[in-house]
């Protein structure tokens, strides 16, 4: 009877627990993965994580001899961290110093004359109301920039242009408030639209809202000695009524003067040769 061969003992595998450690590593691999790609990557945050995550590791216990990794030291030496924590400091305020030059000169100089608009609109709110002006004049903040409206009446004698002296006070505390804008001023004059009677110096109404506004403005340069080229002189008539014409109380609200600080700045028109 032939002899059977003695039959060797299998090798047992010490290292079987390696393939469970690299399925563990590979899903957690995978986890960060989709972590990673379902949100938005902030670099300064995740510098900071990064960084936080990095000292972490630094001050942990290591299951490793001497805290030492595979590829070599896994601990800095105190100049690197130091140079590092510098490198991120300087990071961070190039950083800053990028966003604060990204602001436009522009929108830097609409801030400030948006501003000096606020103010003024709440000076002259004030005066209007502690010299019992609501009647005759008011002032409201409008799309084109800050608008003060004057009663004709209370600045002419009816079908004329010639300022009235009880007006003078409130053109010349605008006159005074004027000078620190760097806004143009537009000065608008407005009637109803009944015809002139007969005998006015002026044609029609385009001549009577044209004079009146011009008055006001040579207030402001001849009196006040303004500088002419800050304001501008229009005539409106009766084009842009603030009522229907259909009563005399609604023809004495379109009657007026309009002067109106302006919120964007007129650039002149260079004639083309």
């Amino acid at each position: 009877m032939a002899r059977r061969g003695k039959k060797h003992e299998e090798h047992v595998n010490h290292e079987r627990w390696l393939i469970t450690y690299a399925d563990l590593i590979t899903l957690l691999l995978v986890f960060f993965i989709i972590m990673y790609a379902m949100s938005k990557v902030d670099v300064q945050k995740y510098s900071v994580l990064a960084q936080a995550l990095n000292l972490q590791f630094q001050k942990a216990d290591s299951i490793l001899d001497k805290n030492h990794g595979i590829s070599g030291s896994m601990t800095p030496k105190q100049g690197d961290a130091d140079s590092k924590d510098k490198d991120y400091t300087q990071h961070n305020q190039d950083e800053q110093k990028e966003e604060h030059d990204k602001t436009k000169p522009e929108d830097s100089e609409k801030d400030k004359r948006e501003k000096e608009l606020q103010d003024l609109l709440k000076q002259i709110q004030t005066y209007i109301t502690d010299q019992k002006l609501e009647s005759q004049v008011s002032a409201m903040n409008t799309e084109r920039g800050v608008a003060i409206t004057l009663n004709d009446l209370f600045l002419f004698d009816l079908g004329k242009a010639d300022l009235k002296a009880p007006s003078f006070p409130i053109l010349q505390k605008l006159a005074s408030l004027f000078p620190t804008l760097k806004s143009k001023v537009s000065i608008e004059g407005h009637t109803d639209n009944l015809p002139l009677a007969p005998g006015s110096p002026y044609k029609d109404n385009w001549g009577l809202s044209f004079a009146r506004s011009l008055s006001v403005l040579r207030y402001f340069s001849d009196t006040a000695k303004l500088d002419d080229k800050k304001f501008i002189a229009t005539a409106y008539a009766d084009t842009v009524p603030k009522e229907p014409n259909t009563s005399d109380t609604n023809r004495s609200k379109n009657r007026r003067v309009e002067i109106i600080v302006l919120r964007d700045e007129i650039k002149p028109t260079t004639p083309t040769q």
